[in-house]
């Protein structure tokens, strides 16, 4: 192993960061996607005679990957397997998993990680306002919720998505549970320490992201979201109205 160890060490000062070259538009948000992950690595292996290998393996509900470093000399470095479910079992949704896959194992046998774009936030002075939504902590690609849902996953079973902006996805097994964890993710936006307006977007923003899914659930269900929704909206306004125009700096532009 020590050729490949010394290469190695070489490569890695080399490497870039993986740059957030790709957007997304339903989070509205960039993102270091699988090709600039591979371009931030690629020539410095190459160039110290290493070959990167990913290995895929059978695996019934997902993808399981692996990054394999292949030295000229022979000797070989392999990476460790990681594991993502597919959140849906169909080409789709293994061709993401296995996307996903690819992307964490590479940065993580790299030892890289994506650009940081914000350039000032090593100089603030003072902390930003926390969005409550990422104290929400999921599980590998998903947070499951039951063990009933882990069932319907592999039965394909309907299963119902929150998704989460910024956020990995979580999942529930009944439409019931689906309305009630979205409530508890409103109730959090709304009792956070943010500024009134930036909750409102952060309100409107949860709900622009789980239009789709709302849409299939039953009537009743997708009017007690509607009105939750609105009255939180509600209550928020009355807030602003109270204490005027937000102008320091910590609501939405």
């Amino acid at each position: 192993m020590k050729q490949i160890a010394s290469a190695l060490v070489k490569a890695q000062r080399a490497f870039g960061p993986a740059l957030k070259t790709s957007t997304n538009p339903h989070f509205r948000s960039r993102y270091a996607d699988l090709s600039a992950c591979v371009e931030a690595v690629i020539d410095a292996l190459n160039e110290n005679g290493i070959y990167l290998l990913q290995k895929n393996y059978d695996c019934n509900d997902g993808i399981m990957c692996e990054t394999v470093f292949v030295h000229e000399s022979g000797e070989m470095l392999e990476c460790g397997i990681v594991h993502f479910p597919a959140v849906k079992h169909d080409p789709q949704g293994y061709a993401s998993a296995l996307t996903y896959a690819r992307r964490y194992s590479l940065m993580s046998a790299c030892g890289i990680a994506p650009e940081d774009d914000d350039g000032n936030a090593g100089s603030r002075k003072l902390a930003p306002a926390i969005n409550p939504l990422h104290a929400i902590k999921p599980g590998a690609i998903v947070q499951v919720e039951s063990e009933k849902t882990i069932r319907s996953l592999s039965n394909n079973e309907p299963v119902f998505t929150l998704t989460i902006p910024s956020k990995e996805p979580r999942l529930y097994d009944t439409s019931e549970s689906y309305v009630n964890g979205t409530i508890e993710l409103r109730e959090k936006v709304e009792k956070s320490t943010l500024a009134t307006r930036t909750k409102m977007t952060k309100l409107r923003e949860l709900k622009e992201a789980n239009e789709d899914q709302v849409n299939k659930i039953n009537p009743e269900h997708k009017a007690k979201l509607l009105g939750d929704y609105q009255l939180r909206l509600k209550r928020l306004g009355a807030q602003l109205e109270e204490k005027g125009d937000e102008s320091n700096g910590l609501g939405d532009a």
